[in-house]
C-alpha cells in the first residue's frame, strides 16, 4: 500500500495531501486543510480537469490573436479535441476582455471567454 502525493490547486494554499487508495477507494488522506482539498483529489481520481488557456485567431485586430480561457475546468480527456477545435475559431475585432468566443464547448456546459481586449484596425 503505497502512499500517493498531490498538491491541492483550488485555493493558494496549496495543501500537500497524502492519500491511500485500496480497491478504488480512498481509505487515508492527510494534509488537506480544508475540505475542497478533499474533493480535488475525488475529483482527480475520478475524472481530472483543468482549465484551459490558449489563443484565437483575430480578424481585422491590431493584433493578430486574442488570448483566450475556459471559464471552467474542462476534462483532461477532451483537452486535445479542443485544441483541435479552437485552432478553427475566429473572432471578429472588436474583442472584449470577458466576451464569450464559443460556447457551450464540446457540450461540456463550459464556454472560452477572452482574457484580453484586441481593437479594430480602422480600414483605410
Amino acid at each position: 500500500m503505497t502512499v500517493e502525493k498531490i498538491v491541492c490547486v483550488l485555493c493558494p494554499m496549496g495543501c500537500k495531501i497524502k492519500y491511500r487508495v485500496e480497491d478504488g477507494k480512498i481509505v487515508s488522506v492527510q494534509g488537506n486543510r480544508c475540505p475542497r482539498g478533499l474533493s480535488y483529489l475525488e475529483d482527480e481520481l475520478k475524472e481530472p480537469k483543468r482549465i484551459v488557456p490558449t489563443s484565437v485567431k483575430v480578424v481585422n485586430g491590431e493584433l493578430p490573436l486574442v488570448s483566450v480561457k475556459t471559464n471552467r475546468p474542462i476534462p483532461k480527456r477532451l483537452i486535445p479535441k479542443f485544441m483541435q477545435l479552437i485552432k478553427q475559431v475566429q473572432a471578429e475585432a472588436p474583442v472584449k476582455v470577458g466576451d464569450v468566443i464559443l460556447k457551450n464547448v464540446l457540450d461540456t456546459g463550459v464556454d472560452v471567454i477572452a482574457t484580453r481586449t484586441v481593437k479594430r484596425v480602422n480600414s483605410a
